[in-house]
């Protein structure tokens, strides 16, 4: 599969085209890929509303009824419940490791055994995320594209 990147001038629209024979397997993650790098979610930081770019999110967690976006080097508060969030970015690489937690797939660095069948994953940033037992399954599934 050829790759071309061309620059435009600052007024143009910028476009991902794909062109190919077929829409295979490959060409949807592509798409899908694309498609995610697009969109941010509302969050809250000492008083100031931010538009935090999806990609930049980490992990989010709900904490006493309170729901959290965690990026490298901040952490947002949204007025989204978790389960909301989970709809809205299934698409996008987040899957649910808890009762309480959505990570970015695109974020682990690692993952490992942990006790009790459930698993560590290691983020890009360092940071140690459980895998609940009960989600480990839709976690490999995930990873393997499934």
């Amino acid at each position: 599969m050829l790759v071309e990147v061309e620059r435009i001038d600052k007024d143009s629209k910028e476009v991902v085209l794909i062109r190919c024979h077929e829409v295979t397997e490959e060409v949807r993650e592509i798409e899908t890929f694309v498609k995610m790098r697009h969109g941010s979610l509302s969050g809250t930081l000492d008083a100031k509303q931010y538009e935090i770019p999806v990609t930049d999110v980490y992990y989010i967690e709900s904490v006493e009824g309170k729901t959290f976006l965690y990026t490298s080097d901040r952490v947002f508060e949204t007025s989204y419940r978790i389960y909301e969030l989970e709809e809205m970015l299934k698409s996008r690489y987040f899957l649910r490791t808890s009762k309480a937690m959505l990570i970015n797939l695109m974020k682990i660095q690692s993952i490992q055994p942990a006790l009790n069948g459930r698993f560590t994953a290691v983020l890009s940033s360092g940071e140690k995320i459980i895998i609940s037992r009960s989600y480990v399954k839709a976690l490999k599934a995930a990873l393997k594209g499934e």
